[in-house]
């Protein structure tokens, strides 16, 4: 994909909110695939590979632990992980690292309403952590789609509007 030519969309639908000193990004969006479509790509690391920061050494589909490698660059950093929810196709909840996330999968028409809670520690990194999802969820939609591009990840995400969302989405919620 011509980097210059990028288009990332509309802005996801946001808001967040505080619970002591953590902040929880609420981060929704609708994709076109059924979310059987959807909860496959949340949960195998085949294809989780291709569009998220992370790979993962297991399918997420069963609670447990596991490991999340956070690919930055040239650099990867192991995370550990714990699947503490995993019901197929409706909700996956795990840890990662400090963050928690949880992924709600819920039918709209023919296709699925994508939830992301994702818990963060400082508000400071709702705006940041949304304009990571927005991309990696550009690249996961294609996936889906049957047209799919290079996961963006690390600094390559700055190629792609990073800084623009990330600004984006701090005016939208007020941050």
């Amino acid at each position: 994909m011509n980097r210059t030519a990028f288009d990332p969309g509309p802005l996801a639908e946001v808001s967040y909110n505080a619970d002591g000193d953590r902040w929880t990004l609420v981060f929704a969006k609708s994709l076109k695939q059924p979310p059987e479509r959807v909860w496959e790509a949340l949960t195998d690391p085949a294809q989780l590979n291709e569009w998220a920061p992370y790979t993962s050494d297991r399918d997420l589909a069963s609670t447990g632990e596991a490991t999340l490698t956070m690919i930055d660059s040239e650099q990867s950093v192991d995370l550990h992980a714990r699947v503490t929810r995993a019901e197929a196709p409706t909700v996956l909840e795990y840890s990662w690292g400090n963050d928690n996330l949880r992924w709600e999968v819920a039918s709209e028409g023919d296709g699925t309403r994508l939830t992301l809670k994702h818990t963060v520690e400082g508000q400071d990194w709702i705006p940041k952590v949304a304009a990571g999802w927005h991309l990696c969820l550009f690249v996961a939609e294609r996936l889906l789609d049957g047209d799919p591009m290079e996961p963006i990840r690390g600094e390559e995400a700055m190629e792609y509007g990073w800084q623009e969302l990330h600004d984006e989405y701090a005016d939208e919620l007020g941050i």
